[in-house]
């Protein structure tokens, strides 16, 4: 009984959030700037406000032009003054809690700054809003009437200088309210668990005889928990273990090269639900059935702007807020939030899908894209490329990764995919030209580069043994979480660590 009255009023409550998302649907421009003003209002006494003014701006121009924009690299002592517990100095008061992030094979760590307020109008409202989309799509879900399997980062908290440092997902677990952890799997115990493959197998055995109704993670990480769940449980299909299982919420890598991976995996039709969340804050939901584009969230503490794709390494490139974006061209996201980063790069790349309301869909990082050659060759059109070479060839990929083959005297340049399938293709050489034409069809660079194999050859594929990526980022302890595979490199960094390991068969 109290089991159904948790589900009913959980319910009842998400419900009434709608109206707060319909409102800055309608209002975007005006919540925005009036964000920006209380942002600026909040922290002009910190050190970081006094010395940009912030008593005097009254204006985003104003705000535009006196603030620099930034990279981590620039705000990296800052950022230790504050773990070392100096008050006042980004955002009002001590900061206690930082999201330590770090690149998939560099051992620096980036630790990004977490309020108590970033947590609650951020990225735990997020998380409620995510969920009111989803009733206001689904009336008649039952969702909260069983529980919800969240896969969380693989890093304990640890504690420095009396501040505390940890994976995003398990600062949120720590602190997480009270009705959120009613309906959670596994206990903070086990979720929290430092070493992936040991918690992986505790979160099997706990949740495996439970009414779960909910999935929540990256899909990479997700796809190996059910595949252990159905090989602990001796099952052909999840449904089997849960029958009530509906929905999956997932971020961090697109679902496209995995769909075929988990459609296998159900006897019924499950709903897939793509968000946006990274540990500088939470941007966008997919609040539309069946459709990826997401719905940017404009009211919750976070102001942006965009900067041309094209401008990125430009010393004082041009710089739009919300209002000036254009359809389908590609921005570098920049961001002002209630933890303190201030004009923050993040690192992400979007178009807008739509712009009454906002949508946008991701369409890479700054860092991963291949333009050795000029081709500006970017995730979004490696994804759709492959996905098309999937369903000529009747073929599944489990995970890949691209850098560029420098040309000389002899050759031409190229491009190499390492490339681990779930199900080859019967003809690799299918395959290819079916990637290399897709290519040429969405990116007319890439197209011109291909002319007669002058500047680039076409594409080199490495067929990778199973698990070469797993075991790859076992090697650099970056198992569970938000880690992920990068997909495109600029340089051969990561072509030749997966190649290396291949060849000496670690």
């Amino acid at each position: 009984m109290i089991k159904y009255l948790s589900g009913y009023f959980t319910s009842a409550f998400l419900k009434k959030r709608i109206k707060s998302i319909e409102f800055f649907m309608r209002y975007p421009i005006e919540i925005q700037n009036q964000l920006i003003n209380k942002l600026v209002f909040y922290a002009k006494n910190t050190e970081f406000g006094k010395k940009y003014g912030f008593c005097d701006i009254k204006k985003y121009q104003q705000f535009s032009e006196r603030i620099p924009i930034c990279k981590y690299s620039d705000l990296q002592f800052i950022i230790k003054r504050i773990r070392h517990g100096e008050k006042n100095i980004l955002w009002p008061g001590k900061v206690i809690w930082f999201a330590r992030s770090s690149g998939t094979t560099n051992t620096r760590s980036k630790y990004i700054p977490i309020t108590r307020l970033s947590m609650d109008t951020c990225h735990y409202k997020a998380g409620k809003d995510m969920l009111s989309i989803y009733i206001h799509n689904h009336p008649k879900t039952k969702i909260f009437f069983g529980k919800a399997v969240r896969l969380g980062g693989s890093y304990e908290l640890h504690k420095k200088y009396n501040t505390f440092y940890g994976d995003l997902s398990s600062i949120l677990i720590k602190n997480m309210p009270f009705w959120v952890e009613n309906i959670c799997v596994p206990r903070k115990k086990i979720a929290l668990m430092s070493e992936w493959e040991k918690k992986l197998e505790n979160i099997v055995k706990e949740t495996g005889y439970k009414d779960v109704r909910i999935l929540l993670g990256v899909c990479s990480w997700l796809l190996i928990f059910l595949n252990k769940l159905l090989k602990e449980f001796d099952k052909k299909k999840i449904n089997e273990i849960w029958p009530n299982i509906e929905v999956i919420f997932h971020g961090g890598v697109s679902l496209r090269p995995y769909i075929y991976q988990y459609k296998k995996l159900f006897d019924k039709s499950i709903n897939y639900y793509d968000v946006y969340s990274a540990s500088e804050g939470f941007f966008a939901i997919q609040d539309q059935k069946n459709v990826e584009d997401l719905l940017l969230l404009l009211n919750h503490g976070i102001f942006y702007e965009f900067i041309p794709a094209e401008e990125i390494d430009h010393a004082d490139p041009k710089i739009f807020p919300i209002d000036k974006v254009e359809l389908n061209k590609n921005y570098a996201l920049v961001i002002s939030t209630n933890a303190g980063l201030w004009r923050y790069i993040v690192g992400d790349t979007v178009r807008f899908t739509s712009l009454s309301p906002y949508r946008i869909s991701i369409s890479g990082r700054t860092t991963h894209y291949i333009n050795s050659f000029g081709e500006e060759l970017i995730v979004e059109n490696a994804e759709k490329a492959l996905n098309k070479a999937c369903i000529q060839t009747n073929s599944i990929i489990h995970e890949y990764t691209a850098g560029p083959v420098y040309m000389n005297q002899k050759n031409s340049g190229a491009h190499e995919w390492i490339i681990e399938f779930e199900k080859k293709p019967k003809n690799l050489c299918d395959f290819r030209n079916i990637l290399d034409n897709e290519l040429k069809s969405l990116n007319s660079d890439y197209e011109i580069k291909r002319y007669k194999n002058m500047v680039l050859g076409p594409p080199i594929i490495y067929v990778a043994r199973n698990g070469l990526f797993y075991d790859w980022l076992k090697k650099y302890k970056k198992l569970g979480g938000q880690n992920k595979v990068p997909r495109l490199s600029n340089d051969r960094k990561y072509i030749n660590s997966i190649l290396e390991m291949e060849n000496n068969k670690e």
